[in-house]
């Protein structure tokens, strides 16, 4: 039975992710989510008390995919910028690969919702600041790197552009893929964005 019931937890949850590909721009309600689940409402909230309590199983898989991922980068990758570098295209390809969570990341599918789950994606973008400004932190006394900005301005600068091309990605109904020239534009980013201290110094 417990079996059966997580199955059936995780149908509900990837018909949600589906619908919200499939209707950009649109609310998901419960009756058409049960009918895409093929289950009657009264079934939909014997597994989940709410749709919020649906949205918050979304932001869980978000939440575990990227941060596991990122652990592994960091485990992995010593380089700051190349640190960097794999954690904003891991937020990019993610997106790219999960339109529907895509519009959670932006919060376009929380309208009307409660605002614990606003709160919620808000804090997925400040983990993942802040994961920044410690490798830019680290760069500086191990690499002898320092960004061209204060590191807490290089840290946002560098989550406000991922966050932008998710948000066009979204804006576009999923057409302008936000992988999309990200290589060459990370190169001239990067090219200008540390210095060295022996460039200081001189």
């Amino acid at each position: 039975m417990k079996t059966q019931k997580t199955s059936r937890k995780q149908q509900i949850l990837e018909c949600l992710a589906r619908m919200l590909e499939a209707s950009p721009g649109e609310r998901i309600t419960t009756s058409a989510l049960a009918r895409e689940v093929g289950v009657s409402e009264a079934a939909l909230y014997r597994h989940f008390p709410s749709k919020s309590k649906m949205f918050e199983g979304l932001i869980e898989f978000i939440e575990e995919t990227i941060f596991s991922r990122i652990t592994l980068i960091l485990a992995e990758e010593k380089i700051a910028l190349k640190r960097c570098e794999k954690i904003l295209a891991l937020l990019l390809a993610f997106a790219e690969r999960n339109p529907g969570l895509t519009r959670l990341l932006t919060g376009d599918a929380l309208t009307g919702e409660t605002e614990r789950l606003r709160v919620r994606i808000a804090q997925v973008f400040d983990r993942v600041e802040t994961q920044l400004k410690q490798i830019l932190r680290e760069a500086e006394l191990r690499e002898g790197l320092h960004p061209q900005l204060p590191v807490t301005a290089a840290a946002n600068l560098l989550i406000a552009l991922v966050n932008g091309r998710i948000a066009e990605f979204v804006r576009s109904e999923f057409r302008r893929s936000p992988t999309a020239h990200w290589q060459e534009q990370w190169q001239l980013l990067a090219q200008g964005f540390m210095e060295s201290t022996a460039t200081i110094d001189s």
